[in-house]
């Protein structure tokens, strides 16, 4: 990209006239995600993208639960009441319900006929379920908690509509927390409501965050690899006829379409030296890691998909305190689903041609809006 031609740091205007920086050099990226001097506290955040949808969030203190916005001790406290539930281990003991839940949909699609839009058939609703089923929270309300978790990553969305869509999220996870209270079932917004350490307003946050995020990162990387693999029937062939290939190929899809297309925001704390240039305290900093993925210094011919390459050390799920705490999970999803799918529908195709797929370009998170397939 033109910007790491320049550098693995170089400056950077934000929408409201700030001058702050961005990041592009994987190396680089790693140090500034692993240093807590700099910040991820939600009032020192700024978009690179006109996005007022952030307008009621960024600039103003975390909403309770987002720990996401926090630096420590308070992510500390929240992330490792939360880590016993992502541990690979945990994540292990899900795999036979998730593959149970790919086969289902599967089914469902093969129901249809012979063609289907994958996003609304497969991709969204898988790691819905696996969400719902881990959170507790009854997957028949997906089209609420869907459409407001959507409007909050619209790029275009107001920030009426974007503190609408919040409100509507905590008022429906508030109430589903009072009644995990009173009835607590084998899911972890109960076991955070019987603990007794955070509040209702904490758990709620904390569960509008992981449902919000945890379905809709891994619907877009589910979709977009698919999209991936059919435009490359090299990498696909090779995928199909080697299934042992499945897990270096998720790794090598989260780093190839990384879909935190606008980068990780931070800020120092102090001003800070690094690769030469001096950062001053409050100065805004987007951390790129689609270009920290593509950087050729770590990547050879990064801009190829090899399904064969060794991509461990890519920045998909992030570095450092604030590293994805779903990850395990999401690549238990990807590594079951991709290989599951190819198996039920040898014959997989695009149904339209790969101009007319829909991208995400329009959303906080990158993906394909509609995927049309055919079998």
């Amino acid at each position: 990209m033109a910007a790491r031609d320049q550098g693995p740091l170089t400056r950077l205007r934000y929408p409201d006239g700030h001058v702050g920086w961005l990041v592009t050099g994987h190396e680089l990226a790693r140090q500034v995600l692993a240093d807590p001097r700099f910040s991820a506290r939600s009032e020192l955040k700024r978009v690179p993208v006109t996005r007022p949808g952030t307008d009621p969030f960024y600039g103003s203190p975390a909403l309770p639960g987002w720990l996401v916005d926090m630096d420590a001790p308070h992510h500390t406290r929240l992330r490792r009441r939360l880590m016993g539930w992502f541990t690979a281990r945990r994540t292990r003991a899900l795999t036979p319900r998730v593959e149970r839940i790919v086969e289902e949909r599967l089914d469902a699609m093969a129901a249809l006929g012979e063609h289907a839009d994958l996003i609304e058939q497969f991709a969204l609703p898988v790691p819905s379920l696996v969400i719902c089923e881990l959170l507790g929270v009854p997957y028949a309300e997906r089209a609420g908690f869907q459409r407001n978790s959507a409007i909050l990553f619209e790029l275009d969305a107001t920030a009426e509509q974007a503190s609408t869509a919040m409100e509507e999220l905590d008022a429906f996870l508030t109430e589903l927390a009072g009644h995990r209270r009173r009835s607590p079932g084998d899911d972890l917004l109960s076991e955070l409501a019987q603990g007794g350490e955070l509040s209702t307003a904490e758990i709620a946050g904390v569960g509008a965050l992981l449902l919000s995020a945890g379905h809709e990162t891994t619907a877009g990387s589910l979709g977009l690899g698919v999209f991936a693999l059919l435009s490359h029937p090299d990498q696909l062939a090779r995928l199909t006829a080697d299934p042992s290939l499945a897990a270096g190929a998720v790794e090598e899809l989260l780093r190839y379409l990384t879909i935190f297309h606008f980068g990780v925001p931070r800020s120092p704390l102090e001003d800070i030296e690094i690769a030469g240039r001096l950062l001053r305290a409050g100065e805004s900093v987007t951390v790129s890691l689609s270009a920290a993925n593509r950087d050729p210094a770590r990547f050879e011919d990064p801009d190829r998909l090899d399904v064969t390459r060794s991509a461990s050390g890519h920045l998909a799920f992030g570095h450092g305190a604030h590293q994805c705490i779903g990850q395990h999970l999401a690549r238990t999803e990807m590594r079951i689903a991709f290989p599951a799918l190819f198996a039920r529908f040898p014959g997989l195709r695009l149904a339209v041609p790969p101009s007319r797929v829909p991208l995400g370009e329009d959303m906080g998170f990158y993906g394909v809006h509609a995927l049309p397939v055919a079998w």
